[in-house]
């Protein structure tokens, strides 16, 4: 995507110029900057966040581009904290392995393999496994876990590296990352070169209809430069001389899809999937850019009835701190105005993000332990989408009469 300003965006599936504005949130700093004490007097560059719909494949995107080292050298989301994540990723594992029989004789790569936590089910299975992450400190300690990783952004030129030194992949994942590059041909073009003439490229992104129907916008952030949905894909790996031949519906981030492509010459059958999701598409006109003027309707009502609830909080002086610190956090919270005013410290469970403050908006981000010694009166749970296993978690906080707020997809009081 062109993001100069002299050149006109163009659809990074398509290369399509029509593109139209759908959506514009509050523009907001990276959504995983998190800044020390020392760096707190450093004003933190915002960029603009909005959302636009391509008129030629109907895939929507941001047409912002921020540079990507600056978004992922220094990273601080990891997958193995989160117990959640890492059944998810070992049922995918056993899934994919069960579903398709990837070649034990060739290896598994995974794009954007963050601590390793999904290669290391692979590797119990048996396969020879590959991570690549630009993360400095993520790939390292990947590494002395065992995971061979390179610390690197997977483009064309690294899959030229690995293919010359390992051959061909027989699977090839990319887990909430396929919507993270602004080069999606320039990746595709990398999977198809490093892919077994029988390999498999599987991806898990956010669902954009998911994101559409439960009004999702904070899962709209500068990592997340693609939305997805399968009428766009379909038309894109074909361009690509590959072909999407599975499609199913995860319950990750709100609302995800599982991705399975294969290469052209392959003779596998197209899943009933893919027609199933592109009838409902249709059918809730997905594929109009008219459909998004309920999206900004929506985000506005959620808005007013959580502020409203928390401001009579507030009135009552009640202490309210917030339950997680995702990437998603920064968007929700600056949309809604969220700043120190209304939260008095956010809890986190990983020790990459304790200590620090979160993006822009300068709240303190301690660890879970922090609750029994500052008792808050309630728990605004910003990681909404993990609400389950936090309440089950923390039920000596609800004991001794705490509650939680889930902001989204609607406002819940527990």
């Amino acid at each position: 995507m062109n993001n100069g300003k002299d050149k006109k965006p163009i659809c990074r599936l398509c290369r399509s110029s029509k593109l139209s504005s759908i959506l514009k949130l509050a523009s907001t700093p990276p959504a995983n900057a998190f800044v020390s004490k020392e760096n707190l007097h450093i004003r933190q560059k915002k960029y603009p966040l909005e959302l636009f719909f391509c008129e030629d494949c109907y895939h929507v995107q941001l047409t912002e581009v921020v540079d990507p080292i600056e978004l992922f050298e220094n990273y601080v989301y990891v997958s193995g904290t989160s117990p959640v994540f890492v059944e998810h990723f070992s049922n995918y594992a056993k899934n994919i392995v069960k579903t398709y029989q990837p070649s034990l004789q060739n290896y598994v790569l995974d794009i954007g393999s963050n601590d390793g936590t999904l290669l290391k089910f692979f590797k119990d299975m048996g396969y020879q496994t590959i991570g690549v992450d630009p993360a400095i400190n993520i790939s390292k300690k990947a590494q002395q876990d065992g995971i061979n990783t390179l610390n690197e952004f997977f483009n064309y030129k690294t899959s030229e590296k690995i293919k010359e030194q390992y051959s061909t992949a027989s699977l090839i994942t990319a887990n909430n990352v396929f919507a993270h590059s602004d080069d999606l041909i320039g990746i595709t073009k990398a999977v198809r070169n490093l892919l077994s003439p029988n390999g498999l490229f599987v991806f898990e992104v956010s669902y954009l209809l998911d994101v559409y129907q439960k009004t999702l916008f904070d899962t709209i952030y500068h990592e997340h430069l693609s939305y997805h949905s399968v009428i766009p894909l379909i038309k894109f790996f074909q361009s690509n001389e590959m072909e999407l031949i599975d499609v199913s519906r995860i319950n990750t981030h709100g609302g995800s899809i599982r991705c399975v492509v294969k290469n052209i010459e392959d003779k596998r059958q197209i899943n009933k999937s893919v027609l199933n999701l592109v009838n409902l598409e249709k059918s809730i006109s997905l594929n109009n850019k008219k459909t998004f003027k309920n999206f900004a309707n929506n985000i506005k009502e959620r808005k007013k009835s959580l502020i409203e609830f928390l401001n009579k909080l507030k009135s009552q002086n009640k202490l309210i701190a917030g339950f997680g610190a995702p990437a998603k956090a920064t968007t929700l919270m600056y949309e809604f105005g969220l700043k120190d005013d209304v939260l008095d410290f956010i809890v986190d469970d990983s020790p990459l993000k304790q200590g620090l403050y979160s993006p822009g908006l300068h709240i303190p981000v301690l660890p879970s332990s922090s609750i029994k010694a500052l008792k808050p009166d309630y728990l605004l749970i910003l990681a909404w989408n993990f609400s389950d296993s936090i309440i089950k978690n923390n039920e000596e906080f609800s004991n001794s009469g705490g509650k939680f707020i889930i902001p989204l997809p609607n406002l819940r009081i527990i």
